[in-house]
């Protein structure tokens, strides 16, 4: 019950008296995968001593061992990875915005815009996502997500352009708030103020999937032109007590995709505690790529609805 990015036994609590294995890893806990057994019991020589104190002195003074000396997943090396996913997503992104609007020039009627990055980056993300998400179970494989996160970026790209030429800097006011969102979710986390709960989890994913299922429907409603003109939304376009439904289905949406940065990190904690190798820190990169654009999207689409009431 989490995100589908961290559905991998390296991110599960497991039973602390059990070995972890992990596919195309050693175990976990275990610096080569092999069992080493108790060294024999008796007292140790005085010279045997003495260079036991003296290796212990050499261990303290050395610098700590990071991900790469260890080759296990640490939260430092699982940030980089999350941040050069969001560098590959950036630049694609400004490819995709350029080909939207077909060259510099911004175009003043929203026909004149190209559809196809947009559809293609949505196209090939929703594929590269399923694909990373279930072949991560044998083996994760970092170029997947590499390209997982260049087509997000076209999408992004794309989309964004798309609003931007309706609503003359929406992109920027859901930047801010995206970016709002992530940090004050982060900072909470860190703090020790907010964790994921086992009834919360359950509680959220139900709601994300009753969201999933109105979202899907809504779709179904205006392509087939069910829903009454000028509902550029669909059902969210229709308003409550004078209120866009967008917008409190928004509120709510928000809150959903911030719970699930809070379990996105847990989850990596978790991870590191596991002793996974380093590998899947590109996983745990892809999981919080997948929250935030989600996230993203979200309130780009809350703040055109809001725009264009």
């Amino acid at each position: 019950m989490s995100n589908f990015a961290f559905n991998n036994p390296a991110f599960k609590e497991q039973d602390p008296r059990a070995v972890a294995t992990y596919p195309g890893g050693a175990q976990a806990g275990t610096p080569n995968g092999q069992y080493a057994p108790p060294p024999p019991a008796g007292q140790i020589a005085a010279a045997q001593q003495a260079a036991v104190n003296a290796n212990l002195e050499g261990m303290y003074a050395a610098p700590s061992a990071g991900a790469i000396e260890t080759d296990r997943m640490t939260v430092e090396d699982t940030v980089w990875k999350t941040a050069g996913l969001f560098g590959i997503l950036l630049v694609f992104a400004a490819i995709g915005w350029f080909f939207t609007l077909g060259g510099v020039a911004v175009p003043r009627t929203p026909s004149a815009v190209a559809m196809w990055p947009w559809l293609v980056g949505a196209l090939g993300g929703f594929v590269l996502a399923m694909v990373v998400t279930f072949s991560s179970r044998k083996k994760v494989r970092p170029a997947l997500i590499f390209a997982y996160a260049a087509f997000e970026g076209l999408f992004i790209g794309g989309i964004s352009a798309f609003f931007e030429v309706m609503w003359p800097g929406i992109v920027l006011q859901a930047t801010l708030a995206t970016a709002a969102v992530v940090a004050v979710t982060l900072a909470l986390f860190a703090s020790g103020k907010v964790r994921a709960s086992a009834k919360m989890t359950k509680i959220v994913m139900i709601a994300m999937l009753g969201y999933l299922l109105f979202s899907v429907l809504n779709i179904v409603l205006m392509m087939f032109n069910v829903l009454p003109e000028g509902q550029a939304f669909g059902m969210l376009s229709a308003k409550v007590a004078g209120i866009p439904l967008g917008l409190i289905i928004g509120v709510l949406v928000v809150f959903l995709a911030a719970y699930s940065l809070v379990m996105d990190f847990d989850q990596i904690q978790q991870g590191v505690r596991n002793g996974a190798p380093r590998v899947y820190g590109w996983l745990g990169g892809f999981g919080i790529m997948v929250t935030v654009v989600w996230l993203y999207v979200e309130i780009l689409r809350m703040i055109a609805i809001a725009r264009s009431n």
